[in-house]
């Protein structure tokens, strides 16, 4: 468990014991933890094979491939869970960069990157139609950027009320540089959760990756009401 120390203990994230410390929008709080179902799906086993193999692969890297890594951790600090700025470990950097390489098909770094801007474009209006000729698009504001891979993230159908979603993501595309709006996702979307239900509504969400280095640039999100026409 992470804790934040102050005069008392002001904040705490993880778990500890039975319990889990977290935040919502009315604060922080401490619930009993629980153990979800493990489902095993493929999804999640392609998963935890390329993290295991990326972790081999750092192994086999030599003395002077490590160390780029280990100098370069500043270079790609981010902001903890308290707002704090750390710096995450050689490995762990490595590992961040060449998991989001793999996800996208490029080839993997063995040599830390001198950071670089993510370019991205806009996301824009999301239409699921479950109608005649099913129709699913997603516009964005230009053409993906030289250099660069979206990944497009979607939830299955979910009630009209939900107005924010994190763990119903699941990546159901790639979409590789020049690829230009609007973005056809109704394969990709069908494959991954079926048809979803009329008037359900959807969540999409993008990110843009360096092909080169494996940055990763800010998610953008959208949504949507499904409709039959």
């Amino acid at each position: 468990m992470k804790i934040k120390w102050g005069a008392l203990v002001v904040a705490g994230r993880g778990k500890i014991g039975g319990h889990v410390g977290s935040r919502n929008s009315a604060g922080d709080y401490l619930r009993t933890k629980v153990t979800p179902v493990n489902p095993n799906t493929a999804s999640q086993s392609l998963v935890r094979q390329r993290l295991t193999t990326i972790s081999q692969s750092w192994r086999g890297l030599t003395d002077a491939q490590r160390q780029s890594f280990n100098a370069a951790v500043s270079d790609f600090a981010r902001t903890d869970i308290f707002g704090d700025l750390k710096n995450p470990t050689g490995f762990n950097l490595y590992q961040r960069l060449n998991n989001n390489l793999a996800v996208i098909g490029a080839t993997a770094i063995t040599q830390a990157p001198v950071p670089s801007p993510v370019l991205a474009v806009i996301i824009g209006a999301l239409s699921i139609d479950i109608g005649a000729g099913d129709a699913s698009t997603l516009a964005i504001s230009a053409a993906v950027p030289t250099a660069t891979a979206m990944e497009i993230s979607a939830t299955p159908g979910l009630s009209q009320g939900k107005s924010f979603v994190k763990s119903e993501y699941r990546l159901i595309q790639v979409s590789a540089a020049a690829a230009t709006s609007p973005i056809d996702i109704q394969a990709a979307y069908v494959a991954k959760f079926g048809t979803p239900a009329q008037f359900s509504k959807v969540f999409v969400q993008i990110k843009f990756i360096n092909t080169l280095t494996g940055q990763s640039s800010t998610t953008q999100s959208t949504s949507t009401i499904v409709v039959s026409t």
